[in-house]
């Protein structure tokens, strides 16, 4: 087995939005660095039961032809 073929695995602090934080292990980084998180468990609505809407008001397929509608694929 070849040597120095994987990563340093170390300890880091993750910094959560709600200001907590923990240690793990990971590839991240160097030893002792922190890592602070712009999306977590604590904010993100996928965790959190946060409602996604999606506001369709004109129709998709409408405001497609009304975008592109001119163009023609065949040739003149």
């Amino acid at each position: 087995m070849k040597a120095d073929t994987h990563p340093d695995y170390h300890l880091v602090t993750v910094k959560m939005t709600d200001g907590s934080s923990y240690q793990t292990r990971t590839t991240w980084g160097k030893e002792g660095d922190t890592l602070s998180l712009e999306i977590d468990p604590t904010s993100h609505p996928a965790w959190t039961g946060g409602r996604g809407h999606m506001l369709d008001t004109g129709g998709q397929v409408a405001r497609f032809k009304k975008r592109f509608g001119g163009l023609t694929l065949g040739k003149k």
